[in-house]
């Protein structure tokens, strides 16, 4: 499989070195958040598909990583799952508002990805509506993350200068063209531990979404 690689050349889409990329690992383990490294897109997809059973329930907020993976559609469209969001998308937020509200915040899996990684294992997911932070943060049982290795970085203030300088930037660009709108910088979500078990990420050597 074969996966485009979507944010353009600069400081921050190099890939880091093998090194790096195990340091960080190292500590995203030793604060609690399991990680597997794949080395290519074809294995991201087996790792990530293997932590669930048919029929979990599962949901997501807007991930180009998972689109570009092919992730998206297989939860959404192979029949294996219980998905959350084309659930969602079927109610009618002006008399249904609520049960959006709950079914959308307590999965039993949530699963996406985030922008940014310190090689001390903290991670950085920032977000317009907010949506997808709370099941991050305790509202879902379980949360898989996928995570281009050129998120990496060295601290957090490594990370606020990449989602200000490269995430944005190139959200705005992708919202401008296919809806006629701009991203937001709105709330921010910094996760130092987490209880083991709960949270595992997928590591991808490659350069995935932004």
């Amino acid at each position: 499989m074969t996966v485009e690689v979507l944010a353009p050349a600069s400081k921050f889409s190099l890939l880091p070195s093998d090194e790096q990329i195990e340091q960080t690992a190292q500590a995203l383990e030793a604060n609690g958040i399991h990680t597997l490294i794949a080395e290519d897109a074809d294995e991201a997809r087996k790792l990530f598909f293997e932590l669930f059973p048919d029929g979990a329930q599962i949901h997501q907020g807007s991930s180009i990583t998972l689109d570009a993976l092919g992730i998206t559609s297989e939860i959404e469209k192979s029949g294996r799952f219980d998905a959350i969001r084309p659930v969602l998308r079927s109610m009618d937020r002006a008399t249904q508002g609520d049960q959006i509200r709950r079914l959308g915040a307590s999965p039993d899996f949530m699963v996406g990805s985030v922008q940014a990684v310190t090689e001390d294992g903290r991670v950085l997911a920032v977000s317009a509506s907010g949506s997808q932070l709370g099941p991050y943060v305790s509202g879902a049982g379980n949360v898989v993350w996928v995570v281009g290795v050129q998120k990496i970085v060295k601290d957090l203030d490594e990370g606020m200068r990449r989602v200000e300088e490269h995430v944005v930037p190139l959200e705005n660009e992708r919202l401008q063209k296919a809806y006629g709108m701009n991203s937001s910088l709105n709330k921010m979500l910094v996760i130092n531990k987490e209880r083991p078990g709960r949270i595992t990420m997928i590591l991808v050597k490659d350069n995935l979404g932004f």
